[in-house]
């Protein structure tokens, strides 16, 4: 993986034609205004919710214990996140406020340490470079734990997520999930996705049976593979059923999410490895898990029934 270089003032990115997400800023404070407009995917919300879930949340006394003092000094905790990707991380229609369940999360982490919180936009696939160099804190990123990752990375458990594949309205190649032997099906860059779902799929439905292989196509953001879906330069995506499901929501008669999912997993807050904040964070994600603000955060984006119940530290899901 490559590290990106550290952007401390907005920019402009493009977004797919498509209006699935707006366009993204890096270093973008954690406080930020209110207002509404955009659906939810899925089960549910339909409120672009640019309000700031952690107001009024006081700090949990003994997650703030378990702070390291430099953190205590110096007052920020810094996200790295790809906001690229509705309705778990991405911007909101004024191009300068980061929102999603991951933002909610990620104030509430904040929130419940006694911190500010720096949100910072940045490439998925440079998220663990990231981590690694002690650039950024921490990721709410819907990152699922692989064996590989946790040779890297401290993980906890946050919600459930899963993976699908979506296709053109209509399904005009009659596809199925696991009918995708040969197909082109786009996948996100340094997803589990890319590394772990479509390869295991494939081998499973595919190579073993002696038909040709799933052929993947990596791409940067799931808006890249929608917009190449839409021009039919590819023939499916596979990614989070979350953000598919928005797609096909924002996009009636545009995509189509096929059945059954390709996985449903537990996905993490991830960290450096044996980092010092691991403990704290940790215990700031049970209390969010204890208290109403967790229903609320996971019903605002239709995450209702993606709830857990414990913040247990991660094990490998490959």
């Amino acid at each position: 993986m490559r590290i990106r270089r550290h952007l401390s003032v907005p920019i402009v990115t493009t977004a797919l034609a498509l209006a699935l997400s707006a366009c993204g800023s890096s270093g973008t404070p954690q406080n930020v205004g209110s207002k509404g407009t955009a659906k939810s995917g899925g089960s549910g919300s339909s409120a672009e919710h640019t309000d700031d879930i952690s107001v009024g949340v006081k700090p949990d006394a003994k997650a703030v214990k378990l702070l390291p003092a430099a953190v205590k000094d110096k007052g920020t905790l810094s996200a790295a996140m790809d906001l690229t990707s509705p309705p778990t991380t991405f911007m909101a229609s004024d191009n300068k406020t980061p929102i999603g369940f991951n933002p909610d999360m990620a104030r509430l982490i904040a929130a419940k340490l006694g911190l500010k919180l720096q949100i910072n936009n940045i490439k998925f696939d440079t998220i663990i470079t990231g981590l690694q160099s002690g650039r950024y804190d921490f990721t709410a990123s819907t990152m699922g734990a692989t064996k590989d990752r946790l040779k890297v990375l401290d993980m906890v458990d946050y919600f459930k997520a899963g993976t699908e594949v979506s296709v053109p309205y209509g399904n005009p190649q009659s596809l199925s999930t696991h009918t995708l032997c040969g197909h082109r099906v786009a996948v996100q860059s340094g997803s589990t996705a890319e590394l772990q779902w479509l390869p295991q799929l494939s081998k499973q439905d595919c190579t073993s049976k002696g038909k040709p292989a799933i052929k993947a196509v990596t791409l940067p953001s799931v808006n890249d593979a929608l917009t190449q879906l839409v021009s039919k330069r590819i023939d499916a995506v596979m990614y989070d059923f979350t953000g598919l499901q928005w797609a096909a929501t924002q996009q009636p008669k545009t995509f189509e999410v096929l059945k059954p999912l390709v996985a449903t997993k537990t996905v993490t807050v991830a960290l450096k490895k044996d980092s010092q904040l691991t403990p704290a964070v940790k215990a700031a994600i049970q209390s969010i898990i204890d208290s109403p603000k967790y229903a609320e955060a996971l019903g605002r984006w239709g995450f209702k029934d993606l709830g857990i119940k414990t913040a247990a530290m991660a094990v490998p899901q490959d």
